[in-house]
């Protein structure tokens, strides 16, 4: 591998004088399996003037088990330094450099570095393309034996306890398949949130290294999952696909449906008249028999 990982250099004109304008190319690379990469990967890290990586060793293995030479400079581009590197790059961009962007598994930009780049690339006019790859999110969705029609993704969850819950009670009727990255260390505590906030019959998949040695699928109810996973001694790459809420016409939707999902939309921000007036059209119900509801609730002590 050529280049320092310290700058960003413009391209050299002495051979060939550049395009007026560059490209970025966002490149998924492996989740695992590096015979994953796609075919166009070695021919990009070859071509590029500049290779971005999240970890410049980890783009050293690949590009060995890929048997490329990278043609560019490589520089770093992690969370550590994506603000302060943007710039550079989007110089080296409008001087004409094509620019790789990859980072250590998957699509750049999915809870990965790369947002800021892009959106600074757009800003300026600058081609933005992709090299299509491997996903976490779609192998552990197509694998989780759930719903597929109609998904959300939602990332990595708030590592605070609170935070945490308050984000998953937010989510907790929405009727799309969603789809979390987690941590091994927080895995056993985020389920048993989970089984909190949408009920512990939810039925859902933990999937942990995928397309690698090890590849393991776990589906169950979010209490079942969230027993196995107690010990806390689950490792590896961890994705979590969970099942949407199930649709409830109006007269399945009883006064302590009503009063949760108020109860849901106030901790997310919102007025109690106004989640009042949400719930009430989501169930297609008067705004007086949510109202009464939560009336009712808070006179019996159950809250809202």
């Amino acid at each position: 591998m050529t280049g320092s990982a310290d700058s960003v250099v413009s391209p050299s004109t002495s051979a060939e004088t550049p395009a007026a304008d560059g490209i970025l190319v966002l490149a998924g690379t492996p989740i695992g399996d590096v015979s994953d990469a796609p075919p166009r990967l070695a021919a990009e890290l070859a071509g590029a003037d500049v290779v971005a990586a999240e970890d410049t060793r980890r783009l050293r293995r690949l590009t060995q088990a890929l048997g490329v030479q990278v043609g560019g400079r490589v520089v770093s581009y992690f969370e550590g330094n994506e603000a302060a590197r943007t710039p550079e790059l989007v110089e080296a961009l409008a001087g004409g450099a094509r620019v790789l962007l990859v980072t250590d598994a998957g699509m750049p930009s999915v809870s990965d570095p790369g947002y800021r780049l892009v959106a600074a690339a757009v800003e300026r006019g600058i081609r933005v393309t992709a090299v299509p790859g491997p996903s976490a999110v779609l192998t552990a969705l197509a694998l989780s034996g759930l719903p597929v029609d109609r998904f959300c993704f939602e990332g990595f969850l708030p590592r605070k306890a609170g935070e945490r819950l308050s984000r998953l009670r937010e989510s907790a009727a929405e009727r799309r398949t969603l789809v979390y990255f987690e941590s091994p260390r927080r895995l056993d505590d985020t389920l048993v949130a989970m089984a909190e906030a949408f009920g512990g019959e939810r039925r859902a998949a933990v999937c942990r290294e995928l397309t690698k040695t090890y590849e393991e699928i776990r589906r169950g109810s979010l209490k079942e999952l969230a027993e196995w996973a107690a010990p806390g001694d689950v490792r590896g790459e961890i994705t979590v696909v969970v099942e949407g809420a199930p649709e409830k016409g109006p007269a399945e939707l009883g006064p302590d449906e009503l009063v949760r999902r108020v109860r849901v939309r106030e901790e997310a921000g919102e007025r109690r008249k106004e989640a009042i007036a949400a719930v009430a059209a989501e169930a297609g119900l008067p705004k007086r028999e949510v109202f009464d509801a939560v009336v009712a609730a808070k006179n019996a002590g159950r809250g809202a």
